[in-house]
């Protein structure tokens, strides 16, 4: 179980409002955002279209917090260096978005940043075996991704898997849990041993006033 003074949250700007996004990314700031998590969506490796490298330049400047970009795009190595460069501070990937996974992080942290793999939940855990070096962050999905606002699909045991192989490495790997994650299931993945949770639906849902409330109920 993950203490909760470890505990980050990353709202998924996927739930703010589009139209004054780098306002919504400052009010999130403010109200304790611990990382700014934004999912790339092509259409193709999931079935919707979301944003790319030029969203992530143009929030960069409102905010120094960490840009947490969850590419869902297939192939991911292509635009890589585009989102390194748009300022993104960590890259995650879906190993099947490629036929080079250790290639691919390779890439991303020779860029300067910090490299995820993403697991849906059908992707098993042993992905992971040959990479564990290369990895800063493992992202443990708990709706099969592709829409914001969906059930949380429980997935405990798979995020105690994880966390027993990022405690055995002596590293620190950022475990990090996203789909349907609100106060209630807040509480079932950090019990598993996440310590980064991804909320949108949950964060957003109120308006800039309810941010922080509702920041601080997901972290407690």
């Amino acid at each position: 179980m993950t203490t909760a003074s470890k505990i980050r949250v990353a709202p998924s700007i996927l739930s703010a409002d589009f139209s004054k996004l780098g306002e919504e990314v400052r009010a999130i700031d403010d109200a304790g955002a611990d990382y700014i998590h934004v999912d790339v969506m092509d259409g193709h490796f999931v079935p919707n279209i979301t944003m790319g490298p030029a969203i992530v330049a143009s929030i960069r400047p409102h905010t120094k917090k960490v840009m947490d970009v969850h590419l869902m795009i297939a192939p991911a190595d292509p635009m890589l260096e585009a989102f390194a460069r748009a300022g993104s501070d960590i890259i995650t990937i879906h190993p099947e978005a490629g036929p080079h996974l250790h290639r691919s992080l390779q890439t991303i942290r020779s860029l300067g940043k910090k490299a995820g793999v993403a697991l849906n939940p059908a992707t098993p855990v042993d992905v992971l075996d040959n990479v564990m070096d290369l990895v800063d962050l493992i992202l443990v999905m708990t709706v099969n991704p592709g829409f914001g606002g969906q059930a949380y699909i429980p997935m405990e045991s798979k995020i105690e898997s994880v966390r027993r192989m990022i405690d055995s490495t002596g590293r620190a790997i950022d475990l990090e849990v996203d789909g349907g994650i609100t106060p209630e299931t807040a509480k079932k993945v950090i019990a598993a041993g996440a310590d980064v949770l991804v909320a949108g639906t949950a964060v957003f849902k109120g308006g800039p006033a309810q941010y922080a409330h509702a920041i601080k109920a997901i972290r407690s």
